[in-house]
């Protein structure tokens, strides 16, 4: 059984865990300019507690394709107060969404207990950041920077190269020092792949397992959806969404980060009864 120390907190991830997204920027592709206010993004966080999410992910610099990186200062100022405030108020585990190494280290002293990082702790100093926090790390891989991700992405075996990249960055993490059991992997659906190359990855996700380590998966309300769904817009993509979350789980997906917490809690639920079943109980 992987238990994470997330700070002052422990979870479990016996099972599948869900993790609200919380978006704090005005440019976000499904949710932006919702919760850029500290108030509004505290009350975002007490709803997707309340519907039974364990972590909830705040983000303060849109990663969407297309978009484009901003300063650190509008990061923190984004980002800061309402990290603050869900410590405060909301029993729950923040992870910070951030590539940045100022945001780990002083959200890690608002009480954040988790980083998740699109760029594996690749820009310039965020290793060490992350280290001195002590915090899990979620390490996902992306093929470029969000602003040019999505031009024409290329592959010769996707699964193969993501698990290269995923598995190198676990040994750099190793030897900065983070230990092993607090590392998590992403394959990053949607991040530098193309609708094929998605639909390979949730094919072959179980060979994933391979890492040895906790797999998270976020494909709530993507382009991959829309692609498949013949272009059905962001707030159309739940059901697809739902669908392609539970087939990751059911090859081996820990931890589900999701814009729809309650749907993912009752589809999950549903799944956990079915592993549960007996035949002989009938």
């Amino acid at each position: 059984m992987t238990i994470l120390h997330c700070g002052s907190r422990t979870i479990s991830l016996q099972m599948p865990v869900v993790m609200g997204v919380l978006n704090v920027t005005p440019d976000s592709f499904s949710d932006g300019g919702r919760y850029t206010q500290r108030d509004a993004a505290l009350r975002q966080a007490e709803a997707m507690l309340a519907e039974g999410a364990q972590i909830i992910d705040v983000g303060a610099e849109s990663t969407r394709p297309g978009a484009k990186p901003v300063t650190v200062a509008e990061e923190l100022d984004r980002l800061l107060p309402v990290v603050e405030a869900i410590a405060a108020n909301v029993d729950v585990i923040i992870s910070v969404d951030t590539s940045t190494p100022q945001a780990m280290t002083e959200a890690a002293r608002l009480g954040a207990g988790l980083i998740n990082d699109v760029r594996a702790l690749r820009r310039e100093g965020a290793m060490a950041a992350a280290a001195s926090t002590g915090l899990p790390v979620c390490l996902m891989h992306m093929q470029g920077e969000p602003d040019a991700m999505q031009v024409a992405p290329s592959y010769q075996h996707i699964v193969a190269e993501v698990s290269a990249f995923l598995q190198e960055r676990i040994e750099a993490c190793l030897r900065a020092g983070i230990r092993r059991e607090q590392l998590i992997c992403d394959p990053g659906f949607g991040f530098g792949k193309s609708l094929a190359h998605n639909l390979r990855l949730l094919a072959q996700f179980d060979e994933l397992q391979a890492l040895a380590l906790p797999l998270l998966v976020g494909v709530s309300r993507k382009s991959m959806l829309g692609q498949v769904l013949n272009g059905a817009p962001v707030m159309a993509r739940q059901a697809a969404g739902l669908s392609a979350m539970l087939l990751a789980v059911d090859r081996g997906a820990r931890i589900v980060r999701t814009h729809d917490v309650a749907p993912t809690v009752e589809a999950l639920m549903l799944w956990q009864a079915q592993k549960n079943y007996q035949k002989d109980d009938v």
